[in-house]
Protein backbone atom coordinates (compact mmCIF):
# COMPACT_ATOMS: atom_id res chain seq x y z
CA UNK A 1 0.00 0.00 0.00
CA UNK A 2 0.99 3.56 -0.87
CA UNK A 3 2.35 5.73 1.91
CA UNK A 4 0.11 8.45 3.03
CA UNK A 5 2.21 11.92 2.56
CA UNK A 6 2.24 13.90 5.50
CA UNK A 7 0.96 17.46 4.60
CA UNK A 8 1.52 20.99 5.91
CA UNK A 9 -0.73 23.48 5.71
CA UNK A 10 0.98 26.89 6.17
CA UNK A 11 -1.12 29.69 7.00
CA UNK A 12 0.43 33.55 7.09
CA UNK A 13 -1.18 35.90 9.70
CA UNK A 14 -1.10 39.21 10.21
CA UNK A 15 -4.09 40.33 13.17
CA UNK A 16 -5.55 37.73 12.52
CA UNK A 17 -7.28 37.20 15.86
CA UNK A 18 -10.61 37.45 14.68
CA UNK A 19 -10.70 34.81 12.40
CA UNK A 20 -8.29 32.34 13.94
CA UNK A 21 -10.28 29.79 16.43
CA UNK A 22 -12.59 29.64 13.34
CA UNK A 23 -10.12 28.75 10.58
CA UNK A 24 -8.27 26.33 12.96
CA UNK A 25 -12.07 24.69 13.78
CA UNK A 26 -12.28 23.99 9.78
CA UNK A 27 -9.05 23.28 8.80
CA UNK A 28 -8.90 20.51 11.98
CA UNK A 29 -12.26 19.22 10.87
CA UNK A 30 -10.47 18.94 7.00
CA UNK A 31 -7.49 16.48 8.58
CA UNK A 32 -9.15 14.65 10.48
CA UNK A 33 -11.69 13.79 7.48
CA UNK A 34 -8.10 13.21 5.26
CA UNK A 35 -6.35 10.77 8.17
CA UNK A 36 -9.56 8.98 8.39
CA UNK A 37 -9.84 8.39 4.67
CA UNK A 38 -5.97 7.49 4.12
CA UNK A 39 -5.66 10.43 2.07
CA UNK A 40 -2.85 11.91 4.63
CA UNK A 41 -0.52 10.71 7.48
CA UNK A 42 -1.61 11.31 11.01
CA UNK A 43 1.50 13.31 11.12
CA UNK A 44 0.00 16.42 9.32
CA UNK A 45 0.10 19.73 10.73
CA UNK A 46 -0.82 23.02 10.28
CA UNK A 47 1.53 25.54 10.59
CA UNK A 48 0.45 29.28 11.62
CA UNK A 49 3.26 32.33 11.02
CA UNK A 50 2.59 35.33 12.95
CA UNK A 51 3.81 38.40 10.81
CA UNK A 52 4.87 40.40 13.91
CA UNK A 53 1.19 40.61 14.80
CA UNK A 54 0.29 43.70 17.53
CA UNK A 55 -3.20 41.94 18.50
CA UNK A 56 -3.85 38.78 20.16
CA UNK A 57 -2.81 36.73 17.23
CA UNK A 58 0.52 34.83 18.38
CA UNK A 59 -1.06 34.24 21.80
CA UNK A 60 -3.83 32.35 20.52
CA UNK A 61 -1.57 30.57 17.95
CA UNK A 62 0.59 28.96 21.40
CA UNK A 63 -3.07 28.19 22.90
CA UNK A 64 -3.81 26.38 20.11
CA UNK A 65 -0.51 24.72 19.81
CA UNK A 66 -0.83 23.33 23.68
CA UNK A 67 -4.41 22.76 23.06
CA UNK A 68 -5.64 21.24 20.12
CA UNK A 69 -4.27 18.56 17.83
CA UNK A 70 -2.42 19.59 14.33
CA UNK A 71 -1.65 23.20 15.76
CA UNK A 72 2.27 24.56 15.21
CA UNK A 73 3.08 28.12 15.38
CA UNK A 74 6.39 30.22 13.91
CA UNK A 75 6.76 33.75 15.12
CA UNK A 76 8.94 36.43 13.58
CA UNK A 77 10.16 39.19 15.41
CA UNK A 78 8.46 41.85 13.10
CA UNK A 79 6.04 42.11 10.41
CA UNK A 80 7.95 40.94 7.10
CA UNK A 81 4.60 41.47 4.58
CA UNK A 82 2.82 38.72 3.35
CA UNK A 83 5.14 36.87 0.90
CA UNK A 84 8.34 36.82 3.30
CA UNK A 85 5.92 35.49 5.84
CA UNK A 86 4.75 33.00 3.72
CA UNK A 87 7.96 32.02 2.52
CA UNK A 88 9.23 31.65 6.18
CA UNK A 89 6.56 29.45 6.84
CA UNK A 90 7.57 27.18 3.92
CA UNK A 91 11.14 27.45 4.71
CA UNK A 92 10.21 26.26 8.15
CA UNK A 93 8.46 22.95 6.32
CA UNK A 94 10.12 22.12 3.48
CA UNK A 95 12.25 19.17 5.61
CA UNK A 96 9.25 18.11 8.05
CA UNK A 97 6.56 17.02 4.80
CA UNK A 98 5.55 15.59 1.60
CA UNK A 99 3.55 18.13 0.60
CA UNK A 100 2.55 21.84 1.65
CA UNK A 101 -0.39 23.77 1.01
CA UNK A 102 -0.34 27.61 1.26
CA UNK A 103 -3.68 29.38 2.60
CA UNK A 104 -4.45 32.80 4.21
CA UNK A 105 -6.25 32.36 7.54
CA UNK A 106 -9.30 34.88 5.82
CA UNK A 107 -11.76 31.99 5.38
CA UNK A 108 -12.10 33.15 1.68
CA UNK A 109 -10.49 30.10 -0.40
CA UNK A 110 -12.32 27.42 -0.41
CA UNK A 111 -10.60 24.51 1.65
CA UNK A 112 -13.30 21.69 0.07
CA UNK A 113 -10.89 21.79 -3.14
CA UNK A 114 -7.90 20.40 -0.69
CA UNK A 115 -8.60 16.62 -1.76
CA UNK A 116 -8.68 17.28 -5.47
CA UNK A 117 -5.33 19.04 -4.91
CA UNK A 118 -4.19 16.30 -3.46
CA UNK A 119 -5.28 13.83 -5.76
CA UNK A 120 -3.94 15.52 -8.21
CA UNK A 121 -0.34 15.29 -6.31
CA UNK A 122 -1.19 11.50 -6.30
CA UNK A 123 -1.16 11.65 -10.33
CA UNK A 124 2.47 13.43 -10.30
CA UNK A 125 1.74 16.80 -10.02
CA UNK A 126 4.44 18.92 -8.10
CA UNK A 127 2.13 22.04 -7.91
CA UNK A 128 -1.48 22.55 -7.77
CA UNK A 129 -2.82 26.11 -7.97
CA UNK A 130 -5.98 27.05 -6.14
CA UNK A 131 -8.35 29.28 -8.97
CA UNK A 132 -10.80 31.49 -8.43
CA UNK A 133 -13.65 30.85 -11.17
CA UNK A 134 -15.27 34.13 -10.80
CA UNK A 135 -14.65 37.13 -9.01
CA UNK A 136 -18.42 37.96 -8.03
CA UNK A 137 -17.62 38.63 -4.19
CA UNK A 138 -14.88 41.64 -5.22
CA UNK A 139 -16.14 45.42 -5.88
CA UNK A 140 -15.97 46.76 -9.45
CA UNK A 141 -13.06 48.16 -9.00
CA UNK A 142 -11.04 45.22 -7.67
CA UNK A 143 -11.81 43.14 -10.35
CA UNK A 144 -10.86 45.44 -13.18
CA UNK A 145 -7.83 46.14 -12.05
CA UNK A 146 -7.28 42.38 -11.34
CA UNK A 147 -7.62 42.12 -14.83
CA UNK A 148 -5.56 44.85 -15.89
CA UNK A 149 -2.84 43.57 -13.88
CA UNK A 150 -3.03 40.15 -14.97
CA UNK A 151 -3.03 41.43 -18.80
CA UNK A 152 -0.26 43.85 -18.14
CA UNK A 153 1.94 40.94 -16.51
CA UNK A 154 1.53 38.87 -19.21
CA UNK A 155 2.16 41.58 -21.48
CA UNK A 156 5.46 42.17 -20.19
CA UNK A 157 6.56 38.39 -20.02
CA UNK A 158 6.36 37.33 -16.75
CA UNK A 159 4.40 33.79 -16.31
CA UNK A 160 1.23 33.84 -13.80
CA UNK A 161 -2.02 31.61 -13.16
CA UNK A 162 -4.71 34.13 -13.97
CA UNK A 163 -6.96 34.30 -10.91
CA UNK A 164 -4.41 32.89 -8.88
CA UNK A 165 -3.60 34.32 -5.57
CA UNK A 166 -1.15 32.18 -2.81
CA UNK A 167 -3.61 29.01 -2.50
CA UNK A 168 -1.36 26.06 -3.81
CA UNK A 169 -0.27 22.57 -3.70
CA UNK A 170 3.51 22.19 -3.51
CA UNK A 171 5.44 19.07 -2.98
CA UNK A 172 8.59 18.70 -0.94
CA UNK A 173 10.83 18.95 -3.68
CA UNK A 174 8.93 21.84 -5.04
CA UNK A 175 9.16 23.73 -2.21
CA UNK A 176 13.16 23.03 -1.48
CA UNK A 177 13.50 24.96 -4.98
CA UNK A 178 11.93 28.01 -4.23
CA UNK A 179 13.69 28.10 -1.14
CA UNK A 180 16.56 28.39 -3.30
CA UNK A 181 15.40 31.71 -4.94
CA UNK A 182 17.10 34.88 -2.77
CA UNK A 183 15.23 37.87 -4.30
CA UNK A 184 13.94 39.87 -1.34
CA UNK A 185 11.43 41.58 -3.22
CA UNK A 186 9.06 38.22 -3.17
CA UNK A 187 6.44 38.12 -5.65
CA UNK A 188 5.46 34.38 -5.25
CA UNK A 189 3.02 34.16 -7.65
CA UNK A 190 5.69 34.88 -10.85
CA UNK A 191 7.97 32.73 -8.81
CA UNK A 192 6.33 29.32 -8.27
CA UNK A 193 5.80 29.24 -12.56
CA UNK A 194 9.55 29.29 -12.91
CA UNK A 195 10.67 25.76 -10.74
CA UNK A 196 9.05 23.82 -14.03
CA UNK A 197 7.66 21.16 -12.15
CA UNK A 198 4.20 19.58 -13.50
CA UNK A 199 1.31 21.54 -12.40
CA UNK A 200 -2.30 21.15 -12.43
CA UNK A 201 -5.04 23.60 -11.41
CA UNK A 202 -8.15 23.32 -9.43
CA UNK A 203 -11.12 25.53 -9.45
CA UNK A 204 -13.23 27.17 -6.58
CA UNK A 205 -15.66 29.96 -5.79
CA UNK A 206 -14.07 32.43 -3.12
CA UNK A 207 -16.22 33.41 -0.24
CA UNK A 208 -16.85 36.60 1.86
CA UNK A 209 -14.01 37.22 4.68
CA UNK A 210 -15.58 35.27 7.77
CA UNK A 211 -14.39 38.25 10.18
CA UNK A 212 -11.76 41.13 10.39
CA UNK A 213 -10.82 43.26 7.54
CA UNK A 214 -8.46 42.98 4.53
CA UNK A 215 -4.78 43.28 4.88
CA UNK A 216 -4.20 44.10 1.66
CA UNK A 217 -5.42 48.28 1.26
CA UNK A 218 -5.06 49.98 -2.18
CA UNK A 219 -1.98 51.16 -1.10
CA UNK A 220 -0.46 47.71 -0.71
CA UNK A 221 -2.06 46.38 -3.59
CA UNK A 222 -0.64 48.85 -5.81
CA UNK A 223 3.06 48.33 -4.31
CA UNK A 224 2.57 44.47 -4.66
CA UNK A 225 2.15 44.94 -8.19
CA UNK A 226 4.78 47.18 -8.93
CA UNK A 227 7.35 44.37 -7.12
CA UNK A 228 5.58 41.87 -9.47
CA UNK A 229 6.07 43.61 -12.66
CA UNK A 230 9.12 44.76 -11.66
CA UNK A 231 10.85 42.05 -10.43
CA UNK A 232 10.40 39.95 -13.94
CA UNK A 233 10.32 42.14 -16.47
CA UNK A 234 12.90 44.91 -17.90
CA UNK A 235 10.36 46.00 -20.22
CA UNK A 236 9.36 49.16 -18.94
CA UNK A 237 13.08 50.33 -19.64
CA UNK A 238 12.72 49.60 -22.61
CA UNK A 239 10.12 51.27 -23.16
CA UNK A 240 11.33 53.92 -21.87
CA UNK A 241 13.83 53.85 -24.99
CA UNK A 242 11.28 53.83 -27.34
CA UNK A 243 9.29 56.87 -25.82
CA UNK A 244 12.60 58.34 -26.51
CA UNK A 245 12.25 57.67 -29.92
CA UNK A 246 8.75 58.96 -30.44
CA UNK A 247 9.40 62.17 -28.99
CA UNK A 248 12.45 62.72 -31.30
CA UNK A 249 9.91 62.08 -33.97
CA UNK A 250 7.74 64.23 -32.92
CA UNK A 251 11.01 67.26 -32.13
CA UNK A 252 11.92 66.72 -35.88
CA UNK A 253 8.08 66.97 -36.89
CA UNK A 254 7.83 70.19 -35.07
CA UNK A 255 11.19 71.57 -36.19
CA UNK A 256 9.57 71.18 -39.75
CA UNK A 257 6.71 72.77 -39.39
CA UNK A 258 8.72 75.86 -37.11
CA UNK A 259 11.06 76.06 -39.75
CA UNK A 260 7.98 76.49 -42.86
CA UNK A 261 5.96 78.96 -40.88
CA UNK A 262 9.45 81.27 -40.52
CA UNK A 263 10.48 80.81 -44.18
CA UNK A 264 6.94 81.67 -45.38
CA UNK A 265 6.50 84.44 -42.84
CA UNK A 266 3.77 82.85 -40.79
CA UNK A 267 4.64 82.52 -37.72
CA UNK A 268 2.88 82.71 -34.73
CA UNK A 269 3.31 83.34 -30.80
CA UNK A 270 3.99 79.53 -29.96
CA UNK A 271 3.91 79.97 -26.44
CA UNK A 272 1.21 77.48 -26.00
CA UNK A 273 2.66 74.97 -28.43
CA UNK A 274 6.06 75.43 -26.65
CA UNK A 275 4.38 75.22 -22.72
CA UNK A 276 2.73 71.89 -24.08
CA UNK A 277 5.77 70.40 -25.34
CA UNK A 278 7.68 71.39 -22.21
CA UNK A 279 4.91 69.94 -19.72
CA UNK A 280 4.71 66.46 -22.23
CA UNK A 281 8.58 66.36 -22.34
CA UNK A 282 9.22 67.18 -18.75
CA UNK A 283 6.20 64.76 -17.82
CA UNK A 284 7.66 61.77 -19.89
CA UNK A 285 11.11 62.54 -18.52
CA UNK A 286 10.11 62.10 -15.08
CA UNK A 287 7.98 59.04 -15.40
CA UNK A 288 11.13 57.49 -17.39
CA UNK A 289 12.96 58.40 -14.35
CA UNK A 290 11.05 57.31 -11.68
CA UNK A 291 10.49 53.77 -13.78
CA UNK A 292 14.42 53.38 -13.38
CA UNK A 293 14.94 54.72 -10.38
CA UNK A 294 12.29 51.71 -9.27
CA UNK A 295 14.90 48.48 -10.52
CA UNK A 296 17.55 50.85 -9.08
CA UNK A 297 16.33 51.28 -5.79
CA UNK A 298 15.51 46.93 -6.23
CA UNK A 299 18.84 46.62 -7.17
CA UNK A 300 20.42 48.55 -3.54
CA UNK A 301 17.87 46.12 -1.91
CA UNK A 302 19.16 43.23 -3.20
CA UNK A 303 22.68 43.92 -2.71
CA UNK A 304 22.70 44.57 0.67
CA UNK A 305 21.98 40.58 1.17
CA UNK A 306 19.76 41.15 4.55
CA UNK A 307 17.52 38.87 6.07
CA UNK A 308 13.90 38.50 4.62
CA UNK A 309 12.82 37.61 8.10
CA UNK A 310 13.87 36.64 12.04
CA UNK A 311 12.37 33.65 13.52
CA UNK A 312 11.79 34.21 16.97
CA UNK A 313 10.09 31.17 18.14
CA UNK A 314 8.99 27.88 16.24
CA UNK A 315 6.48 25.42 18.03
CA UNK A 316 6.49 22.13 16.38
CA UNK A 317 5.33 18.64 17.47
Amino acid sequence: MEKSPVLAIVVPCYKEEAVLHEAHKRLSQLLNRLITEGHISPKSYILYVNDGSTDRTWDIIKDLHQNTPYACGLNLAGNVGHQNALMAGLNAVKERCDAAISIDADLQDDINVIPEMLERYREGCDIVYGVRRERKTDTFFKRTTALVFYRLMKLMGAKSVYNHADYRLMSSRAVRQLCRFRERNLYLRGLVPLIGYQTACVYYNRDKRFAGESKYPFKKMLNFAIDGITSFSVKPVRMIFWLGCIFILVAVCVTIWTLRAYFLHNTVPGWSSLMISLWLVGGAILVSLGIVGEYIGKIYIEVKDRPRYNEEELLLR
